[in-house]
């Protein structure tokens, strides 16, 4: 049974939380264990993944590696250029993790115009991108045990 690192930007902190009971019930239907980790912001979440990826075998809080990796956050647009650095470095950072180091890594760092489109989004009721980063998560996981990836 894998086992999971959540790590979630906490800057929004009514979305993460939305975010976070949707990864985690996705999880739990499952039977998956899991850590969860709180940084202060998207740009934050690759370097806790790659923290997270760096700890030794029987190491940490629960004697486990991390297998899989899912990242939850929320970048809103404001008034300046903020909001494309953000959103675009945090997912190359994920996106390069993932690639260089074979690693399933759910990417749920909303990216919205406002906060009720966020809301919307994160609410385990509605669109549950915090459920659906963590299943994608666990597709990765299911492809990289099928095809024989260490």
């Amino acid at each position: 049974m894998p086992h999971y690192m959540i790590v979630e930007a906490r800057y929004y902190e009514d979305i993460s939380d939305l975010l976070l009971k949707g990864a985690i019930a996705a999880l739990e239907e499952k039977r998956n264990t899991y850590e969860v980790f709180q940084v202060p912001g998207a740009l934050e979440i690759p370097l806790a993944v790659r923290l997270g990826m760096l700890r030794p075998e029987g190491r940490g809080t629960k004697g486990r590696r991390f297998d899989v990796f899912i990242a939850l956050g929320c970048v809103l647009r404001g008034e300046t250029t903020h909001y494309d650095i953000v959103s675009n470095e945090s997912a190359r950072g994920l996106s390069k993790l993932a690639l260089k180091h074979e690693m399933p890594i759910g990417n749920g760092i909303l990216t919205c115009e406002t906060k009720e489109q966020a809301l919307e989004r994160a609410d385990p009721q509605k669109l549950n991108k915090g459920g659906e980063a963590a299943r994608a998560a666990m597709a990765l996981f299911e492809l990289k045990t099928v095809l024989g990836v260490r």
